[in-house]
């Protein structure tokens, strides 16, 4: 249910469970990170995207009910994605919700397909954040909107998420990965260490 594509130094990992809204088991997030951690010696780019008109509703809430909203699993592969030294970027191709967010978050780059929604109902459903989510969140869009989104429960459209900061581009659904791969065209062509350098000197 996780699709790897190898293009080069471009990996797409695509979650292929549209049946069920691309909603998460432990399994497919094991993969999720085995093919993140990989990804740091052999790829330069590393895309995330989805199958169907929805990214991800998060975890399967059968799984979640039975454990898997605790998993270490989940910062497991968030930590390997913020620690990848090439570029990460997050391909929205619809909402994105729960415990999904936290891929999203630890991408250096969030676009998305109009009609995207982000949320995170942990408040209603009893469950905490995973524990880097707020913090990534945060830096992305100052805690008062964090808020917003974890204790107040907001679902939040593709425009207000674009002027917060959560999402980075708006584009057509046949641009998505195009536009991902133009993004990514100069770290293609650059050395690894630079690249690394760089990326090391952005964050806060």
């Amino acid at each position: 249910m996780i699709r790897l594509e190898q293009d080069g130094g471009v990996w797409t990992a695509t979650i292929d469970r549209p049946e069920k809204a691309n909603s998460l088991t432990e399994e497919m997030l094991t993969e999720l990170a085995r093919i993140a951690e990989a990804a740091h010696k052999e790829a330069r780019v590393l895309i995330l995207t989805g199958a169907g008109p929805v990214f991800s509703a998060g975890a399967d809430l059968d799984a979640a009910r039975t454990g898997l909203a605790t998993s270490a699993v989940w910062e497991r592969l968030s930590g390997a994605i913020a620690g990848f030294p090439g570029l990460s970027i997050a391909a929205l191709n619809g909402t994105v919700a729960g415990g999904a967010m936290g891929m999203a978050l630890a991408c250096d780059l969030r676009i998305a397909v109009p009609g995207t929604r982000a949320f995170y109902p942990v408040m209603k459903l009893g469950f905490l954040p995973q524990p880097s989510d707020a913090g990534r969140m945060i830096a992305l869009i100052g805690p008062a909107r964090t808020k917003m989104i974890l204790m107040g429960g907001q679902k939040i459209d593709h425009e207000t998420a674009l002027d917060w900061g959560l999402f980075d581009r708006i584009v057509a659904p046949d641009a998505l990965l195009p536009t991902a791969l133009d993004i990514a065209a100069d770290v293609l062509s650059a050395e690894h260490r630079h690249v690394a350098t760089i990326k090391r000197m952005c964050r806060v």
